[in-house]
């Protein structure tokens, strides 16, 4: 497989659904539990994502999103985080939320829906926009896709940077491209979905050099993302609402008794 080239972004090849993720949706129910473990999963070895492929749009938002999440020894040095969420975008095709070079290294999955929400910490300094893009692969395409973020270690490429959720009136109205300072990539194999967060401070200042959450959290790490605990926000809320779905993903893949 030829390498994702750097700062070049190419056509993108991916299917975007026309269903509409409702904004009625919002008013949903909150799941309470967390499922938790590694990324191998029934959906994974039963042959297909099948139960999967509708979660998208049939499952309440503040499911995927809850409103706060709590961060228990999340924060640096094992300090609590909580985060609330600002607002979640009610309907965006695959084009509009992902950055193209980032889309096309998506390509051997394809991509059929991306959902997003924008969250604040308690103080609203810093602000985190965390995604679900739902894709099209198979669980054997997904697991090659995995193996080759991996291996060459695309999660920590900022070209492939996610993109952020601004949104206006709110305390992520200034949370654009430039204030980037913190991102996390991750392919699951146990559902057709790569989650992802990126964070940034909320008072829209620009960050020059910004940071995968491997470095951003690493000890001795000195730079702003870092010691402002933005790696950890991307983290934290990137692998809560990574809980959260594979508790959904479990209840869909649940054979009945």
């Amino acid at each position: 497989m030829l390498p994702v080239p750097a700062r070049h972004p190419g056509r993108t090849a991916a299917a975007i659904a026309c269903v509409v993720l409702g904004l009625g949706l919002i008013g949903g129910a909150v799941t309470g539990s967390w499922l938790t473990g590694d990324s191998s999963a029934d959906a994974a070895s039963g042959g297909g994502y099948a139960p999967l492929r509708t979660l998208w749009h049939s499952t309440p938002v503040d499911t995927f999103f809850p409103r706060t999440l709590k961060g228990d020894g999340a924060g640096p040095g094992g300090a609590d985080r909580t985060w609330t969420r600002v607002a979640v975008s009610p309907d965006t095709g695959c084009a509009d939320a992902l950055d193209p070079l980032l889309l096309k290294t998506l390509r051997p999955v394809g991509c059929e829906r991306v959902l997003r929400a924008t969250y604040a910490d308690v103080t609203s300094s810093t602000v985190t926009t965390v995604g679900l893009v739902f894709t099209e692969g198979e669980p054997s395409a997904m697991e090659a896709l995995g193996t080759r973020f991996t291996d060459e270690k695309l999660a920590e490429r900022s070209d492939l940077m996610p993109r952020t959720y601004p949104v206006k009136g709110t305390v992520a109205a200034g949370f654009g491209d430039s204030q980037r300072a913190s991102w996390t990539v991750n392919v699951l194999t146990e559902a057709p979905v790569v989650v992802y967060a990126v964070s940034g401070f909320a008072d829209g200042r620009r960050i020059p050099y910004p940071q995968p959450v491997a470095k951003a959290t690493a000890d001795g790490a000195k730079t702003a993302a870092a010691q402002s605990g933005l790696g950890h926000d991307a983290k934290g809320i990137a692998d809560r609402v990574e809980r959260g779905l594979r508790t959904t993903v479990s209840t869909a893949t649940e054979k009945p008794r």
